[in-house]
């Protein structure tokens, strides 16, 4: 290991062709005769600077990768792997759990803010826009100040506006701290793979990469278990008036937080990646890492006589996260908000050349037919999988709601006279009635129309309503008290003599809505997100066997042949079969897809190759979601020839990228 280690350092050393040595140069009075005449495209190329031939740089880069792949192999994968390995897990988890936490709140938090279908569908799409903007600007940061210095910034970012979010009352200022929320865990997934891969030896590459996915599914069965828990709690709630209101929904926003902020914790006991810190010339802190993963790897094989050194490495601890924590356990979680959003404008606006070439060099001469050919897979793929997994709860919901239309009943020219009701009015529609001095009292509505009726001196006493109607009515000399019948529940109705006394002010929750149609979205979603457990073993099992592009390649075929079969969905129970069968089947494609990306591009555009592919995966989801949506109701077939169609072209797209089976790590 330590003549590894030494030979690599000599190597780095005696060339400089390194970011680091790039600056210095740059900043020298003159520049070689090699380098005379070059105009800005040519200079892109670093090893030109130094006046070595783009062909010997490569070889350089080649050699300097094998050497890098030979000291992995050294240090061997065990103790210090599997550590990080959770710890990553729990940034990947906290992504998973982001992806339902809207999702499963929206029902309650629509009656707490009493939102609008426009409102609830862009809070639905607020996170999504939030995880672009945020993949793009991680991906980018962590190849220039690092992998893990960014990605506590990010999830720091994310677990403070997740934390506000459950306690602000105002719709916009919700729709703020989730959009914020979005952008902090959207450096997860491009940063997480990235980092552990750099640890990884080519020859666990691929199946330790596929194992990590299993932590997305876990955040999944996470927080649809914690929202069966406490959403339908509603006792878990305290308000303040009508102006402040924490029901069990915001608690629930709470717990959701726990995963990043248990990966905070965890991280800061990690250190950096030794190939970042090798591309940017910080070599002796880079053997120093490399030397703390063989030494406890080899003490937790039991192999003390192998043990390089003895010493005690806290990672790159740089002042920029003392003063981060600092502030968040003493000044107060706003301080540290401002505090943290200072230092990232500061470091965005030092990192932006950087990132801005990084970004361009993934579209030069040399990746730029992969990065094309990567941004039509990864949309495809996106497009596909994100609308038909909103598809599929709405076509649920869809059919739900025809069932239970079916059973409506309805009375036609009924008359009731001196009658009390106080039992539970649903699902029925009266037409022509006639009710003369009736007290409707400490009763329930759902889904209640009356049409062309009469009420004539009655009384209505602490109403709670849903979907509840009053079309063309007539009220003579009637008294609602404590209602919420508000009067756009009065469609083209008269009010004759007429009052409204001590009307529910805001949006308060009740316990109108059916317990059992929350508990079946939670269980669909728990289903659908443990389907994936196969589909997640199977391709860390073969990754490494069949390699990365078959399995891409293969599990797109088969889900677009899968999709064929949504057509004979026509019940609750067989949309949940496919649903199940779909899931479990892509995943495997979104794994090979994680693995081969990241196998793709060296480790500095590493970062910023993936981030910006993810932030187009959203992208991706926004668009797909909003197309899939809009038919839910008309027809299916448009969907099934639009997710079909999509994954068609991402699997045969696929199969024109370069294998990176058995390759080193760039």
């Amino acid at each position: 290991m330590g003549r590894g280690a030494d030979k690599m350092a000599d190597e780095y050393t005696k060339r400089s062709y390194n970011r680091a040595a790039n600056d210095e140069d740059e900043d020298a009075a003159g520049h070689s005769d090699s380098t005379e005449g070059h105009d800005e495209d040519d200079e892109i190329y670093e090893g030109e600077y130094q006046g070595i031939p783009r062909a010997e740089r490569r070889k350089d880069q080649e050699e300097l990768a094998q050497q890098y792949e030979t000291i992995l192999q050294e240090c061997g994968h065990g103790k210090f792997q599997w550590t990080l390995y959770f710890v990553l897990g729990l940034a990947l988890m906290a992504d998973g759990v982001e992806i339902f936490v809207v999702g499963f709140v929206l029902p309650s938090a629509e009656k707490d803010m009493c939102l609008s279908e426009p409102n609830k569908g862009m809070l639905g799409l607020i996170v999504y826009l939030g995880m672009m903007v945020g993949a793009f600007v991680w991906g980018g940061m962590a190849d220039r100040i690092g992998r893990r210095q960014t990605l506590l910034i990010s999830l720091s970012i994310n677990s403070v506006a997740a934390f506000f979010s459950s306690f602000v009352q105002g719709y916009s200022s919700f729709l703020f701290c989730r959009l914020a929320s979005g952008v902090g865990i959207g450096g997860s997934i491009p940063i997480v793979f990235s980092y552990y891969s750099e640890f990884l030896a080519q020859e666990k590459r691929g199946e330790h990469l596929s194992w990590l996915c299993m932590f997305w599914m876990i955040g999944g069965i996470y927080a649809s278990a914690m929202a069966w828990a406490i959403i339908p709690h509603y006792g878990w709630s305290f308000q303040m008036g009508s102006a402040y209101q924490f029901h069990s929904w915001r608690v629930f926003v709470l717990v959701c937080a726990l995963p990043s902020v248990a990966a905070i914790c965890a991280l800061t006991t990690m250190p950096e990646s030794p190939r970042f810190f090798l591309e940017n010339g910080k070599h002796d802190e880079a053997w120093m890492i490399l030397k703390q993963v063989h030494d406890t790897n080899m003490r937790a094989k039991g192999y003390p006589e192998r043990v390089f050194s003895f010493y005690f490495c806290f990672g790159d601890i740089n002042l920029l996260s003392v003063f981060v924590h600092l502030y968040m356990c003493v000044r107060g979680c706003v301080d540290a908000c401002v505090y943290v959003c200072l230092c990232l404008c500061v470091c965005l606006h030092a990192c932006l050349p950087q990132v801005r070439g990084n970004f361009l060099a993934i579209f030069s001469p040399e990746y730029r037919r992969t990065t094309y050919m990567m941004m039509a897979v990864w949309f495809s793929m996106s497009f596909s999988y994100y609308g038909l997994t909103v598809w599929f709860p709405d076509m649920i919901k869809y059919l739900q709601k025809q069932e239970y239309s079916s059973r409506t009943k309805t009375f036609t020219q009924e008359r009731m006279e001196h009658v009390t009701f106080n039992f539970t009015l649903e699902n029925q529609v009266h037409k022509k009635g006639q009710y003369f001095n009736d007290k409707f009292m400490n009763l329930k509505m759902k889904s209640m129309v009356f049409e062309d009726s009469l009420f004539e001196e009655c009384y209505f006493e602490d109403i709670t309503s849903s979907n509840t109607f009053f079309k063309n009515c007539t009220f003579i000399a009637t008294l609602f008290y404590n209602t919420d019948l508000f009067k756009y529940r009065l469609i083209n109705s008269r009010l004759i003599n007429s009052t409204f006394l001590h009307n529910k002010e805001g949006c308060l929750l009740s316990d109108v809505s059916d317990d059992n149609n929350a508990y079946m979205v939670y269980f669909v979603s728990f289903l659908g997100t443990l389907a994936v457990l196969p589909g997640n073993i199977v391709s860390a099992l073969l990754m490494d066997k069949i390699g990365r592009l078959r399995m891409l390649a293969g599990s797109s075929v088969i889900s677009c042949v899968s999709c064929f079969f949504l057509s004979f969905g026509n019940s609750e129970s067989a949309m949940i079969a496919l649903l199940c069968l779909f899931g479990g089947i892509s995943i495997a494609s979104w794994n090979a897809l994680d693995v081969l990306t990241v196998e793709l591009y060296p480790s500095d555009k590493r970062c910023t190759a993936f981030g910006f592919l993810n932030a187009l995966c959203k992208l991706a989801a926004v668009l797909g979601i909003s197309i899939f949506t809009s038919f839910v109701g008309i027809t299916k077939a448009v969907p099934i020839l639009f997710a079909s169609g999509a994954l068609a072209a991402g699997s045969f797209l696929a199969l024109k990228l370069p294998e990176t089976r058995g390759q080193v790590l760039q």
